[in-house]
């Protein structure tokens, strides 16, 4: 059923079924997957409510009605140890509570839909079940791989934690909403959730609100021959030190002077990652964006000629589908990432995988594209083409809104 035709069920009697979504991670609207999917739940019918953190100057209002959609933030709490997580998590999750419970006053919503990190959400959806309303769980990090990731560890008490409110987040939803296959089976077999009540909805771009837009001043007045970008956060997770490992190697090893490499997005390794491209010499061929709005990072994108995802080999990253990759597929870059299984799943023939977690090898595919054109376009063409047939939001949604559907019958 297309999504323009269903917005009828939820209206009656000129009211509309209220729906509020809560997201930890990033803010709204930064977090382009949980602002594409509340844009298409208003599009469909649904009167929209977010939950989320404050972020920079354009996230930074503490309510603010968005596209009639309204966002609702808290201050947010950063943190980089165990023991600060858990504060930061805390600290989170009464001020989520908090908010829920003014928007339930406000508008009634029958659906409370959480997106983790971290899986304590679930908690205020126990609490508002009193009141009826349904819990679906927006699936999209592995909470205990990611707790592994960060702090090598898969034993003590902590870990263990993670693995309980995994648990215990999919025993509390009605629905789940899978970012990928792999996140499916993990619903099925770890969550013990039957398959008809697990939707894979793909963190997939939106073609509509793809805009080439003007090439950052600064990159045209470096005029360098060829611009790699990085788009995305920088966590420990992330790759970003075997990026740098990799530019060190092109520019100091390869002696490749003509390139230069963006890094558009903010996070907890910034800071460092500045500080380690000054200490060893590569300020000149290195741009840190910080936090831009999206405007900017398609921009960025329009002028690029190649994308990179240096996340590393992890349980984590293997089965985590990683967003920047459609983004520069859908603007037509040839890809280089190392060899994960979700990302050799969607890119397919548009990339050029690096053996896993070695910078060395990342850098030699990055300029095995820097020498061949002709491969670029291949690569970009191949993209390209993936995302306009399938890998698109105007695919996706449909199953977003069948989730929905579901949770309410």
């Amino acid at each position: 059923m297309p999504v323009a035709t269903m917005g009828d069920e939820h209206m009656k009697n000129g009211a509309r079924t209220a729906v509020c979504i809560i997201v930890e991670n990033l803010p709204v609207p930064l977090d382009r997957r949980v602002w594409r999917e509340a844009c298409t739940l208003r599009d469909t019918g649904y009167h929209v409510s977010i939950i989320c953190p404050k972020g920079s100057d354009s996230c930074s209002a503490s309510y603010e009605r968005l596209e009639g959609i309204d966002i609702y933030r808290h201050r947010r709490w950063e943190a980089s140890r165990i023991t600060g997580y858990l504060l930061e998590y805390s600290l989170a999750l009464a001020a989520e509570s908090y908010l829920a419970l003014k928007v339930f006053a406000r508008t009634r919503f029958r659906i409370l839909q959480a997106c983790n990190p971290p899986d304590t959400i679930f908690l205020i959806g126990l609490l508002l079940r009193l009141f009826g309303v349904r819990f679906i769980f927006d699936h999209h990090d592995l909470v205990p791989e990611l707790f592994e990731s960060r702090f090598g560890r898969r034993i003590g008490l902590l870990y263990r934690l993670t693995r309980l409110l995994e648990r215990c987040t999919f025993r509390a939803a009605k629905v789940c909403i899978a970012t990928n296959e792999s996140f499916k089976e993990i619903a099925v077999t770890r969550g013990r959730k039957h398959p008809d009540s697990v939707f894979v909805v793909r963190n997939c771009p939106d073609l509509r609100s793809l805009s080439p837009g003007m090439p950052p001043a600064q990159l045209t007045l470096r005029k360098s021959r060829f611009v790699v970008v990085y788009v995305g956060f920088m966590g420990p997770q992330d790759g970003l030190r075997l990026l740098v490992d990799a530019i060190e190697h092109i520019v100091k090893h390869e002696n490749r002077q003509d390139t230069h490499f963006v890094l558009v997005g903010g996070g907890a390794e910034l800071p460092m990652l500045r500080a380690v491209v000054t200490e060893r010499g590569l300020a000149s061929f290195v741009t840190f964006t910080g936090q831009v709005p999206y405007a900017h990072v398609a921009a960025y994108l329009s002028s690029a000629d190649i994308g990179v995802a240096p996340d590393p080999k992890t349980p984590m990253n293997d089965k985590s589908t990683m967003i920047k990759i459609l983004e520069y597929m859908a603007f037509g870059l040839p890809v280089v990432l190392f060899d994960l299984q979700e990302g050799r799943r969607i890119a397919g023939s548009a990339a050029l995988y690096a053996s896993p977690n070695d910078p060395v090898d990342f850098a030699h595919q990055i300029m095995r594209l820097l020498n061949c054109e002709q491969l670029r376009r291949e690569l970009g063409t191949c993209g390209r083409r993936r995302v306009e047939d399938c890998l698109n939001w105007q695919v996706e949604q449909s199953t977003l809104i069948e989730a929905y559907e579901t949770a309410l019958r």
